[in-house]
């Protein structure tokens, strides 16, 4: 698959693009998709969540009136959960929410991702460029002329470059990683994905073994 190389400014540069068909051409696996995102979005969840029941409550362990004569209910301990301060019935205890996926199934998922961006056309190839130093307005520039000033979109490096991850780190809409950070709700996530050059080799090299 053959896509027009762009500059910083959205202008064709008059070079094209390889896009390897088993990487961005292959019939989308949706089910693949659901997992690898599934995955990611428990990764997330960290699990420390505790409430205190009964057996854990600091209190006093006597029995808090009679047995009978009151004309209410029994009652054995203040820590009782019906009581204000007592523990919690049944009460969220620490949990590893991690999901299990193998590789080949992984990456599936993101040739099957990348595939829906080809078929939606939200896919670019960029040349490679650089700042001189991290500057917030010169990232903004790069996304006014590629038209993404308004839209969600993801920069796929081929090498990790301090001076552009610094200067899209303050926008909100966009996101700068290198192809071996590339994920499946990163992709989909975004309206727009801008592959720079240098970061094809990589991604198709990850996808492909």
């Amino acid at each position: 698959m053959k896509v027009a190389v762009l500059d910083i400014k959205g202008k064709e540069t008059g070079r094209k693009a390889d896009l390897s068909d088993a990487v961005f051409k292959i019939e989308p696996n949706n089910h693949a998709i659901y997992l690898d995102v599934k995955q990611y979005r428990t990764h997330q969840r960290q699990g420390t969540h505790k409430a205190k029941e009964r057996a854990e409550i600091v209190g006093s362990t006597r029995k808090i009136k009679k047995q009978k004569g009151t004309g209410t209910a029994r009652a054995g301990s203040i820590k009782s959960p019906i009581f204000r301060g007592g523990g919690r019935i049944f009460g969220p205890r620490p949990k590893d929410y991690s999901l299990k996926l193998n590789k080949n199934l992984k990456r599936l998922a993101r040739k099957s991702a990348l595939s829906l961006k080809s078929q939606e056309n939200a896919i670019m190839v960029v040349e490679d460029f650089n700042f001189e130093s991290p500057k917030t307005k010169d990232f903004i520039q790069v996304l006014k002329g590629l038209g993404l000033e308004n839209k969600k979109s993801l920069f796929v490096l081929g090498d990790s470059n301090n001076n552009v991850y610094l200067s899209s780190r303050n926008l909100g809409g966009s996101e700068v990683i290198t192809n071996s950070e590339l994920s499946t709700y990163k992709i989909l996530n975004a309206n727009s994905i801008v592959l720079l050059e240098g970061s094809i080799e990589g991604i198709e090299s990850n996808l492909n073994k």
